[in-house]
């Protein structure tokens, strides 16, 4: 490992050299006012005996070093830095606006603006499967728990479910009357959840193709949504009518909605009644659950909300690292990981004081991102995939 510390005399950096050497490492560039807010009016860098930068390599290899760590003990911040460990280029051509990979590990599947969505291997990329059905372009897709099966959602208003095998269409939904820009699986699948432009969110019945009913209607586009259990400590009303028999897994579940009108909503699945309406700064454009009562919320102007749900007026906490749209959150371990339309990706560990960052995307924004053990998988504007792997750490 190599120090940078200074000797007898402090040394300045300016912000070329430092985008020069993060260049150099991680094809990107990393300068660290980003990090450390108290420096971001300077227009250099200056290491002293409170900042060390810690280049986790030897001196005569540090080009092919996979990770960089950097303190800041003053300012009580750590971040670490990590580069792809491979990147897809051959799966599509244009921006991939979408990704998910399958319970084992095995497969991944994606979407993009090319008009394709494909399944292929995850540990290479290697094409398996073009799914083909869709008419204008596909928002999103995720694999159901078995890994056999991939849910779909697309501007031409259906939901589809597919064979990952063959890749068949064996079931098609219709009833929205605008794109499709979410979607969630309640438990193993025999039930999913839909967000539309319509300002609409549905449940379907997967085993006969039908729609169980409208959870919602917000008269404003749903940009997000997320199922998750509820802890017992919380409230989700009872039904006006008794449930479809059709309905499997609902019960003691909550649905979040994130919302273009600036509203973070959350329901009963089952009794469609209310928990809490929450107003943000901006669109609400993505969500997450963090457990039976903790959940984030990322707006367009930058913001991540933490809530809870028990006590929901006023936010946990508000995390802002920049006015870039949130456009991903993904409860990973003790933490999450968020991506933002600047570029960045970052992975925060319950500790705010620590935080990862996946290098490589620079200012493309950073779309959606999935998980499977240490492995991360982004997808991004510029057509990549880009793996991370945490033993690199």
């Amino acid at each position: 490992m190599l120090a940078l510390k200074p000797s007898s005399v402090d040394s300045k950096f300016s912000t070329t050299m430092q985008a020069y050497v993060f260049l150099r490492c991680f094809c990107t560039a990393w300068v660290l006012t980003s990090f450390f807010p108290s420096y971001s009016d300077l227009d250099t860098v200056l290491i002293t005996s409170n900042m060390i930068a810690n280049f986790c390599c030897e001196p005569a290899g540090w080009v092919q070093t996979k990770s960089i760590h950097i303190s800041c003990p003053k300012e009580s911040a750590s971040s670490k830095f990590l580069a792809p460990y491979t990147t897809f280029s051959r799966i599509h051509t244009k921006s991939i606006t979408c990704l998910d990979i399958s319970s084992g590990g095995g497969l991944g599947v994606s979407s993009s603006t090319d008009g394709t969505m494909k399944i292929w291997q995850a540990s290479n990329g290697e094409l398996r499967r073009v799914l083909e059905g869709h008419v204008f372009d596909v928002n999103c897709c995720r694999f159901f728990p078995s890994g056999l099966v991939v849910l779909s959602g697309g501007m031409d208003a259906q939901l589809k479910i597919w064979s990952a095998e063959d890749a068949s269409c064996v079931v098609t939904f219709k009833g929205h009357k605008g794109g499709i820009l979410d979607t969630a699986i309640v438990d193993r699948g025999r039930n999913v959840v839909s967000g539309s432009r319509d300002g609409t969110a549905r449940l379907w019945d997967c085993g006969r193709s039908a729609c169980l009913g409208v959870l919602a209607d917000c008269g404003s586009s749903i940009n997000g949504v997320a199922v998750g259990a509820a802890d017992n400590s919380i409230n989700l009303g009872s039904p006006e009518q008794m449930p479809s028999e059709r309905e499997v897994g609902t019960e003691a579940k909550m649905l979040l909605l994130a919302r273009e009108d600036k509203k973070l909503q959350c329901l009963g699945l089952q009794s469609r009644q209310p928990v809490f309406l929450f107003i943000g700064s901006d669109a609400f454009n993505c969500c997450t659950f963090l457990s039976g009562f903790l959940l984030l919320a990322g707006t367009q102007d930058g913001n991540i909300y933490q809530l809870d749900v028990r006590s929901p007026g006023a936010p946990v906490q508000v995390i802002h690292r920049s006015g870039a749209p949130v456009l991903s959150l993904l409860s990973f371990r003790d933490g999450f990981i968020a991506s933002q339309g600047d570029g960045s990706c970052f992975i925060v560990q319950q500790d705010l004081d620590y935080v990862t960052e996946l290098t490589g995307a620079d200012c493309d924004p950073v779309y959606k991102v999935a998980t499977w053990e240490k492995q991360i998988y982004t997808c991004c504007r510029d057509g990549l995939v880009r793996r991370y792997q945490l033993s690199d750490l």
